[in-house]
């Protein structure tokens, strides 16, 4: 693997971890595409530093499950501030 791609992979999971950030999130910080994100935390950062891909995949993890809740809250904000025309 090359050194760069190891490096990105290092520092993505970093972030998600500081930050507790998303997919979504943590891709545009980055300028990479989700699925880039998902292959870096869970299968190349693996073979570079285990702990650390857990530590992301939690924060992942979490993220997955709570994100029907954050879309409907999304929902609710957009029409909340919606003119009735």
């Amino acid at each position: 693997m090359k050194d760069y791609i190891e490096e990105r992979a290092i520092s993505i999971a970093n972030y998600i971890v500081d930050h507790n950030a998303t997919v979504r999130q943590t891709a545009r910080e980055f300028g990479v595409s989700k699925s880039t994100v998902h292959k870096d935390v869970t299968d190349r950062l693996m073979q570079i530093n285990p702990t650390l891909a857990k530590e992301a995949r939690k924060v992942l993890d979490v993220n997955k499950s709570e994100r029907h809740i954050r879309g409907g809250l999304a929902t609710k904000e957009k029409y909340l501030h919606q003119h009735v025309g």
